[in-house]
C-alpha cells in the first residue's frame, strides 16, 4: 500500500542500553524490559492464549494523541515458546490511557516523569522534541540528532493487565524479559545522513545476492535516480511486495519502528484480503481502528535475553498495530485496552541478521 505524501512517519532506532539502575516511566521508550504502568493502571501480566506461560515486552511506546487530554501508552508483547511462534495469537497489543489530574492525585501532586516534555496536551506534536525521550544526555550519548517528532516508545508497565476474556490467566511468573534499550526516532524525511551507510551497505549486497537485484540499483532509490529501472528490476523469488518493502527501508535498514498514526502500513508479504482493507471495528466503541505503527525486522537481532544464561529469540517479518480511531478510554479504568494487531512472516529473515 502506497504511503500518502501528507503522511509524517516517525522512524526508531534502537539506542543504547538502559542502565539497570536508571528508573524509567510510562514516558519511557523502548524496547524490551519490563513494563512501565501507567500510575492508575492495575498492575498484571499478559500471557500467552496458547500455552499461557507469561508474554514477554517486546516494545513499550509512549503516544498520545494531538488535542488529547489523555497520557496514552501502548505495549506489545509476545511469547517466546518456540511452538507459538508467529501465531497471533501468541502476541498482544494493550492501550493505556490516563488524565493528568489521575496521575497527579495518585503521586500526591507531584510532577510526573512527564512534565518536562509538556504537559498541555495541545503541544504534544507540534511542540514535542522528541518521541518520549525526555533524557538530553540520551542524545548526547547516542550521537544522534535531536528529532522533532510527536509521538513516544515508554517503558516499565510493569506486570499489566488484560481487558475481557484473558483476565482469568494473570500475573504468570515464568515470563521472559528482553534487554532492555532505548529507542531513538527521526522523521523519514530526515533520514538521509542519519543511518550508518557501512551497515546499509552490507545489507543491500546481500539482498544483492539473494534476490539478484543491484546494490546500485538499490541505492538510486536514495536519491531518486533510476527509480522506475529499480521499480522494473524482479526479485528472484518473485514477491514484489517484500522488494517493495526494501526499497521503502533501504534509507535505514536499521529502523526498529515505524510509525503514522492513521497512515499507510509496509507489508512485507502480500496481506490476506481483509487485513489490506483495514482492521475489525473496536470492540468498545465500535468505531473503525487505524493503522498506527509497525515493528520492522531489524528488531529481532535487539531481543536478547537479560539472562545471559537463557536463549531467547523471537522470529517475524513485520507486526503491524491497529488501534482505535477515537482512542476511546472508560473513566476511571484501570484496565488496559486490547487492540489488533497483525504478524507477518519475513520471507528471508536472514538478511536482517
Amino acid at each position: 500500500m502506497a504511503t500518502s505524501i501528507h503522511e509524517t512517519v516517525l522512524i526508531g532506532v534502537r539506542d543504547g542500553v538502559i542502565d539497570k539502575k536508571k528508573n524509567t516511566s510510562y514516558c519511557t521508550n523502548k524496547i524490551g524490559g519490563q513494563p512501565d504502568p501507567l500510575p492508575v493502571m492495575a498492575p498484571r501480566q499478559p500471557s500467552c492464549a496458547l500455552c499461557q506461560r507469561g508474554l514477554a515486552q517486546v516494545v513499550q511506546v509512549y503516544c498520545p494523541l494531538a488535542a488529547s487530554p489523555y497520557h496514552r501508552t501502548i505495549n506489545v508483547f509476545a511469547c517466546i515458546s518456540p511452538q507459538c511462534s508467529g501465531k497471533p495469537e501468541s502476541w498482544i497489543v494493550l492501550r493505556s490511557q490516563c488524565l493528568e489530574d489521575d496521575v497527579k492525585a495518585k503521586q500526591d501532586n507531584k510532577p510526573t516523569a512527564c512534565t518536562g516534555s509538556s504537559m498541555s496536551r495541545t503541544d504534544w506534536c507540534d511542540g514535542a522534541d522528541d518521541w518520549g525521550m525526555d533524557d538530553e544526555e540520551r542524545v548526547a550519548e547516542s550521537g544522534a540528532q535531536k528529532p522533532n517528532v510527536c509521538t513516544d516508545v515508554s517503558s516499565r508497565l510493569q506486570e499489566l493487565c488484560i481487558d475481557g476474556d484473558r483476565q482469568s490467566v494473570l500475573q504468570p511468573t515464568d515470563a521472559a524479559v528482553f534487554q532492555p534499550l532505548y529507542v531513538s526516532v527521526i522523521e523519514e524525511t530526515d533520514l538521509d545522513g542519519f543511518h550508518d551507510t557501512g551497515h546499509e551497505n552490507e545489507l543491500l549486497r546481500e539482498y544483492e545476492e539473494r534476490e539478484g537485484v543491484t546494490v546500485r540499483e538499490i541505492r538510486s532509490c536514495e536519491s531518486g535516480e533510476a527509480q522506475e529501472k529499480y521499480e522494473k528490476a524482479t526479485a528472484k523469488h518473485g514477491d514484489e511486495v517484500f522488494t517493495s518493502f526494501m526499497k521503502k527501508i533501504c534509507l535505514c535498514p536499521e529502523q526498529v519502528l515505524r510509525y503514522s498514526w492513521a497512515g499507510s502500513p509496509l507489508f512485507i508479504t502480500e496481506p490476506l484480503s481483509g487485513v489490506s482493507q483495514g482492521a475489525p471495528s473496536c470492540d468498545h466503541c465500535g468505531s473503525p481502528r487505524v493503522f498506527e505503527f509497525q515493528l520492522m525486522p531489524a528488531l529481532v537481532s535487539s531481543l536478547s535475553s537479560v539472562d545471559t544464561d537463557t536463549d531467547v529469540s523471537l522470529e517475524f517479518g513485520t507486526v503491524l498495530v491497529y488501534t482505535c480511531r477515537k482512542s476511546c478510554w472508560k473513566s476511571g479504568s484501570t484496565a488496559p485496552v486490547e487492540e489488533f494487531l497483525v504478524v507477518q512472516p519475513d520471507p528471508d529473515q536472514k538478511l536482517f541478521k
